[in-house]
């Protein structure tokens, strides 16, 4: 079974299908149709005279909105009355999602010299799978199947979940089928020479007493070509002089608004497809500082919803504590009953001080005071959470211990079971300080210090900078392993080093807590082939003990970390590294589908041979923060930094790796100016060019 796939999202409601544009009915695999985590389709397949189609061509459009999938009949046997050569009917078939609804047009045509007779079946069925459920959660026991039945031209599929909601998938057919029963529409199709004729579906996902799914096809349709269009207009464009990486760049661009649009809680970007489609704390707050000197539109609304679901008191059973920012939030059966702890869940370390970074360089890209005093209590409350339920043994080290029985036992960023481990493969015993979170912590005072002089308080910001200052000297010698050349991932529940070389040093560069001296060791060590494998740096080592190209988070190469680690090179002037990080993304851009970079990929090293990564076979595609990644990767390599309240675009070293030779960027924002600017290649440096720029907005360049 060819397991490719093309996934379609419109607010909270996916569809995961094959090249065909089918849903096959293979169990627990991620097929389906999607709404409000639950699937609404199992299977949804169409077969040409009892057979499949010979697939011709099949692609989402640039923009995402649409699926096209172009398909036509296979040969039937010569000695049948109704033989039809291969080649002779040409199907179009044209998908999108609206309104918690799945739009299909075929468009059917003869291109034989004689009259054809055709039979094209439609197979469905639903199995209101939770999507804990198809990820493979074992369940106790589920709800009841009501009964289906057919009404008109449409099958109406039900299920009364163990939360009381009742749903229906509502399968509809325009014209009417020649036959119709609750799995399956017959199509008995005659065509002239020549001759077209177009079939119309509609399946609608309804929740109680919802009625969605009457809005026509030709309404939908236009209503979701006017959104394209208008979201083409709109933002900040970016283009370069190569063509593979403008294709990354309008893929991931597309992947971030289908990810952020009509999503019920505002537009906040949803994690990623299939798995994650909604909010994570920790995803949304990294996509936000990915993006945000292109689209600070998406950390105010990160910070916003993130303010409003703060913790305000402690619930062991959703790893919660007052101050403590969101980890995930879900609304599926399984969420609802409680079989798994994530409705409201709070297991994660770093969500919180990540909030208040995002906090800090979202007021220094927009200068917004409105915003800052708006969640400023949030922001205080997440910096005392840093320094107390943070800080379980008073060590002066943000920690974590898993309480939910059913929570999380690792909670950063890397959260697989087996991810935080010593040198020779035990694991790491709690209460454990992450590496990465500490930087995170540091940074998160810095921007406290900021905002706190913003808010006119100086003895609130000059407690916080010498917190910091505090924090920054022990975690040099707490982390920092000499012998390794670089920092340790973690501290354990004994204040042991976890003396293994991983990515997470990467992320004490990105918050700058590393010394200018180690910071450039440890770079040095990221970029040893052990780590950077060609295609990006690995997550762990290939010589420490638990190294696995294959694993989740031991060995493999994500995006988004990438690009972290990329910012974090140029702060501390380390441009050539930061253009090889680039450079190997970009080239595993060109060798995937659709020119989407995953949410990870499997880390073996790149050889000449291969024609791109290695797929990791279950990962996100699309996912949020592999989309922002290019962003993050291109502000690095400009030394690009946006300063609101001066009102200044600031360029630092900026370079471009030998791939890229311009790079052209087009109504920038800072307030009410924008600036049109483009940078080209020069020797080992780049330069600068203001092409346009209205308002008042200063450029400040530092070769």
């Amino acid at each position: 079974m060819d397991d490719r796939t093309r996934v379609l999202k419109s607010g909270d409601t996916f569809a995961v299908l094959n090249r065909y544009g089918d849903i096959e009915d293979l169990g627990f695999s991620q097929f389906g149709l999607f709404h409000a985590e639950s699937r609404h389709l199992s299977r949804f397949t169409m077969r040409l005279n009892q057979q499949q189609p010979l697939l011709l061509g099949s692609t989402v459009r640039e923009d995402n909105a649409f699926l096209s999938v172009d398909v036509t009949n296979v040969d039937t046997a010569l000695n049948t009355p109704d033989s039809l050569p291969r080649g002779t009917v040409h199907i179009f078939r044209s998908q999108f999602l609206g309104a918690a609804s799945h739009y299909e047009h075929l468009r059917i045509l003869n291109y034989g010299l004689e009259q054809v007779r055709l039979a094209l079946l439609f197979q469905f069925d639903a199995d209101f799978a939770d999507i804990f459920e198809v990820r493979g959660t074992k369940r106790a026991r589920k709800g009841e199947r009501l009964e289906d039945h057919v009404d008109g031209c449409a099958a109406i599929l039900a299920y009364k979940g163990l939360d009381g909601v009742f749903r229906r998938t509502r399968l509809e057919f325009s014209p009417q089928p020649t036959s119709l029963t609750t799995r399956e529409a017959l199509f008995r199709i005659v065509l002239e020479p020549q001759e077209e004729t177009s079939i119309y579906t509609t399946v609608a996902c309804q929740r109680d007493a919802s009625t969605n799914g009457g809005v026509s096809f030709q309404t939908a349709f236009r209503a979701l070509k006017r959104e394209s269009e208008i979201a083409r207009s709109e933002g900040c464009d970016i283009t370069t002089s190569s063509e593979s990486f403008n294709s990354w760049i309008n893929r991931s661009s597309a992947d971030l608004r289908m990810l952020i649009d009509h999503n019920p809680e505002g537009p906040y970007p949803y994690a990623g497809v299939p798995w994650f489609s909604t909010v994570f704390g920790r995803d949304g707050i990294i996509t936000a500082l990915e993006c945000l000197w292109t689209s600070p539109h998406i950390a105010e609304s990160v910070l916003k919803y993130l303010a409003e679901t703060q913790a305000t008191q402690e619930v062991p059973e959703q790893d919660a504590d007052p101050g403590k920012i969101l980890h995930e939030m879900r609304r599926g059966e399984m969420a609802v009953t409680r079989e798994v702890p994530f409705g409201r869940y709070y297991g994660s370390v770093d969500s919180t001080p990540l909030f208040v970074m995002l906090a800090g360089a979202y007021f220094q890209r927009t200068g917004n005071t409105s915003l800052v005093k708006e969640i400023w209590l949030n922001i205080q409350r997440a910096l005392q959470w840093i320094d107390t339920y943070g800080d379980v043994d008073g060590s002066g080290f943000v920690q974590y211990q898993q309480r939910a029985s059913k929570g999380l036992v690792q909670q950063g960023w890397k959260d697989s079971q087996d991810s935080v481990f010593h040198a020779d493969g035990s694991m790491a015993e709690p209460p454990i300080a992450l590496c990465e979170v500490q930087g995170y912590a540091y940074a998160a005072k810095r921007a406290g210090a900021l905002l706190a002089r913003t808010m006119h308080e100086p003895e609130l910001a000059s407690r916080l900078d010498a917190a910091a200052d505090e924090l920054q000297a022990k975690f040099e010698e707490a982390f920092w392993c000499e012998e390794l050349g670089t920092y340790a991932l973690a501290l354990d529940g004994r204040k042991k080093q976890c003396r293994v070389r991983t990515s997470n040093a990467g992320h004490a560069l990105f918050s700058r807590i590393a010394s200018p001296e180690h910071a450039k060791i440890a770079a040095a060590t990221l970029m040893e082939e052990h780590s950077f494998c060609g295609w990006g740096v690995r997550t762990v080592a290939a010589c420490e003990a638990r190294y696995n190209p294959m694993s989740y988070h031991n060995g493999s190469i994500w995006p988004h970390d990438n690009a972290i680690i990329a910012l974090g090179f140029s702060y501390y002037g380390l441009q050539d590294y930061v253009g090889k990080v680039l450079e190997g993304l970009h080239e595993a851009s060109r060798r995937v589908e659709l020119h989407r970079l995953p949410e990870l990929f499997c880390g073996f090293h790149r050889r000449p041979e291969t024609d791109g990564p290695t797929l990791y076979p279950v990962a996100c595609s699309p996912q949020a923060w592999a989309a922002g990644s290019v962003y993050m990767l291109l502000q690095a390599c400009l030394g690009l930094s946006v300063r609101g309240p001066e009102r200044q675009i600031c360029f630092t070293r900026p370079r471009l790796p030998h791939n890229l030779s311009e790079v052209r960027v087009q109504n920038l924002r800072v307030g009410d100016a924008t600036v049109d600017f483009l940078v080209r290649r020069e020797g080992t440096s780049a330069m600068v060019d203001i092409l346009r720029k209205t308002g008042s907005v200063e450029i400040v360049e530092t070769i």
